[in-house]
């Protein structure tokens, strides 16, 4: 197949209108036709990130893509990374690595440094692949963000590449979005929308054919396909919990084994939790700010971009004091990289890292001390569950930047590449890990939850993962293939 778009790039009207998935339902279906297609984000913001096969950091959804095109997640496809340690303030990670944290402002001023390091990704890209799928972010009517834009029309201006624009009907207004966008764009900027996606839809699509005539009548553009509401996919989170996103159960949720998740603001990888939803005897649950933390056989302490702040927002919302009971009637807690540095006594962050300056102390669970520094480890491993009697593997990858020292380590939870990692408490209760993806590989996610109590009844399921990932690109490929027909017919001047 010769597809006509040597780039072609994907925005929104919104965040969260579908721009993910649409570009990694064309990632592959192209890769299914034999076309070299690469994914590309010029910047991201979010918390959720992956290693690359070059040891570098990149958005999580970007490593999705790169699994629809069927190639390894490389810094290129997403070379300018923003992960918020406040409502303010930012690391900026520029192709996979940590380079400096600036408050917002500031970095407005740093974006013309940036987009030289994505026209220096987006340029080795065009030379290995046949086609390029950017995607946007958030919307190009944030006019207040125009200036330096290196996220959306400003990029595809630098390229001179052709957008088509994607819009959310599940949330309704539809039309005023796409109006109200081509609105806030320059005359050069509509000129280079060639079509919209209306994404999400459900219902009887003979009802929506008048709007989808008056959109045209009125922006001079086709509307190049109506993508359906799927139901039950199973595919990482660019950033934000979705909370509503839960597998179908096959015993009533009293009968289950119950997790819980407190939702910190800074917390990161979430995507940890995605095998766990889809367990169909586990109900996962998200507690937000507010919520009491309700009666759990395991609570989990995810990860933080921010684990002091995170931490003193736990003790706040009084959840410390329920840890602190869950564990009296002999519950389960597991903490994942900040989480674990939290079961420890104390938390240094002498060079202001991730936010102030300062230590605090920790839960006071594990003989553990902190230090942040400002050197990040990143890398994909694997290894051995220490914890269990059987030889079960392991794979995740670490993502942090404290070290971590004290008594609580000689019992350790895994053995990684020969070495040991993280600790299990000396009473069995307490599992603490850096390690990101602990319950993605099936038998390190069933000896967890065995460790954690779920018993016997846990040998006979295992979720896998990877090919549940993989079926749900298959079927986002599928229901966008009216997409690319629409796409291979309406060649336009952007070759």
């Amino acid at each position: 197949m010769q597809f006509p778009y040597k780039t072609l790039m994907v925005q929104g009207t919104t965040s969260d209108a579908g721009k993910t998935t649409v570009v990694a339902a064309l990632c592959r279906l192209l890769a299914r036709q034999g076309v070299k297609v690469v994914p590309f984000k010029p910047q991201n913001m979010a918390l959720n990130s992956a290693v690359t096969a070059d040891s570098g950091e990149i958005g999580r959804a970007q490593a999705l893509q790169a699994q629809a095109a069927g190639i390894a997640p490389h810094t290129d496809m997403n070379p300018v990374l923003l992960k918020p340690s406040s409502d303010t303030g930012a690391q900026i990670i520029i192709h996979g690595k940590a380079v400096l944290d600036l408050n917002a402002r500031d970095y407005h001023e740093y974006k013309t440094v940036a987009m030289d390091a994505v026209l220096e990704s987006y340029q080795r890209l065009s030379t290995q692949y046949g086609s390029i799928i950017v995607e946007g972010a958030g919307s190009p009517a944030e006019i207040n963000l125009r200036d330096r834009d290196i996220a959306n029309m400003g990029f595809a201006e630098a390229v001179d590449c052709p957008v088509i624009l994607v819009a959310d009907i599940d949330r309704g207004g539809v039309f005023a979005h796409i109006i109200g966008t081509l609105a806030c764009l320059s005359e050069s900027e509509r000129a280079r929308i060639i079509g919209f996606v209306i994404n999400r839809f459900r219902g009887d699509i003979s009802l929506l054919e008048s709007g989808l005539t008056w959109l045209a009548q009125q922006t001079g553009k086709p509307v190049l396909a109506v993508l359906p509401y799927l139901h039950g996919l199973h595919l990482d989170a660019e950033d934000a919990i979705q909370t509503a996103q839960v597998a179908s159960a096959n015993l009533n949720s009293a009968q289950k084994f119950r997790i819980v998740v407190p939702v910190i603001p800074r917390i990161s990888n979430h995507t940890d939790f995605d095998v766990l939803r889809a367990h169909p005897e586990v109900d996962l649950q998200f507690i937000g700010p507010g919520q009491v933390i309700p009666a759990a056989d395991l609570i989990i302490l995810p990860g933080s971009k921010n684990t002091r702040a995170d931490l003193e927002f736990l003790r706040q919302h009084g959840w410390d004091a329920a840890l602190g009971r869950h564990l009296r009637y002999g519950g389960k807690v597991i903490g994942i990289c900040g989480g674990f540095q939290m079961l420890g006594k104390t938390i240094a962050d002498p060079d202001g890292v991730e936010g102030t300056s300062g230590q605090s102390d920790g839960l006071g669970w594990f003989d553990l001390h902190t230090a942040i520094g400002a050197e990040k480890r990143l890398a994909n491993v694997s290894g051995q569950c220490a914890f269990s009697a059987a030889a079960v593997a392991v794979t995740g990858y670490e993502i942090h930047m404290g070290i971590s020292t004290g008594t609580a380590l000689a019992t350790p939870a895994f053995y990684i590449d020969g070495r040991p990692e993280g600790a299990i408490s000396a009473d069995g209760q307490l599992l603490g890990t850096y390690l990101h993806g602990l319950f993605d590989h099936p038998d390190a996610c069933q000896a967890l939850l065995t460790w954690a109590g779920l018993g016997a009844t846990a040998g006979a399921t295992k979720v896998d993962l990877s090919a549940l990932r993989e079926t749900s690109l298959d079927r986002i490929a599928d229901a966008a293939q009216p997409l690319m027909d629409a796409l291979l017919s309406e060649k336009r001047a952007f070759l």
